[in-house]
């Protein structure tokens, strides 16, 4: 098992389009094995900034690759790089008039009720 990640292990990224794939060279694996050694999945904040540049290098520098089988990937780990949402960027949703007008008549029909 480990053998198989160290020769052909990939670098699983969580990101807001799905997941991506890099494939490392056999030091770089070596590394990643070592940061990923006690858990599958990590968020990206855990890592060290030093970690979090080298990965950004690893990514920077082979891209990612298209994976064909994804039953027979061999994923060194799994990095969750998902970008937090801020309620300041995303935009204001009107209500939809329709559900307003129904609203609407609804609240009269009750008020006619009392």
């Amino acid at each position: 098992m480990w053998m198989e990640k160290l020769f052909f292990g990939v670098l699983r990224v969580l990101t807001p389009l799905g997941p991506r794939y890099v494939n490392p060279s056999f030091v770089q694996r070596l590394y990643l094995l070592w940061i990923f050694r006690n858990f599958q999945t990590l968020p990206i904040k855990v890592l060290s900034l030093r970690q979090q540049r080298r990965i950004d290098r690893i990514c920077a520098q082979h891209g990612f690759v298209a994976v064909l089988e994804l039953h027979e990937l061999d994923i060194l780990g799994t990095l969750e790089q998902r970008p937090p949402l801020e309620s300041e960027s995303l935009p204001s949703r009107r209500p939809n008039q329709g559900v307003s007008s129904v609203m609407g008549h609804f609240a009269g029909d009750a008020q006619q009720g009392s």
